[in-house]
């Protein structure tokens, strides 16, 4: 992974991994275990699915930059649609807090989504390749 890759996973990962800290004592708090460890879930399935995508996003972007605009606009609409199909099937669980599992859901992503695009924002990246100089045509 090269390291621009890097430094824009990790700006995403470590404020979503920070709310979700945040999110797992207040919903311990207020929910007890099960609402700690609905709350650790929901954090935990937001990186995986995030992280997931923006490496597929990044690339595409490598191998198809023409398609990158489509390709970021179908990835995030296919992630937020299986996130609500997540909590779809999980709503009646008893292994873990429902709600502090969809708050916390909700709050990172928000924040995973706010971190990439300041990331992005502050990044350096070329859009156009540079010719190498001394080449001839």
């Amino acid at each position: 992974m090269p390291s621009t890759d890097a430094r824009l996973l990790l700006s995403a990962v470590v404020p979503t991994a920070a709310v979700g800290a945040i999110a797992t004592v207040v919903s311990g708090i207020v929910a007890g275990g099960k609402g700690a460890i609905g709350a650790v879930l929901g954090t935990l399935v937001v990186i995986l699915f995030m992280g997931i995508g923006m490496l597929v996003l990044q690339r595409t972007a490598k191998k198809l930059p023409q398609l990158f605009q489509a390709m970021g606009l179908l990835l995030y609409t296919t992630q937020l649609l299986v996130l609500f199909v997540f909590l779809a099937l999980l709503k009646g669980t008893t292994v873990f807090d429902f709600k502090a599992f969809a708050f916390t859901l909700l709050a990172a992503t928000v924040v995973w989504v706010a971190a990439q695009a300041r990331a992005y924002m502050k990044a350096k990246i070329a859009y156009v390749e540079p010719e190498k100089t001394g080449s001839k045509p």
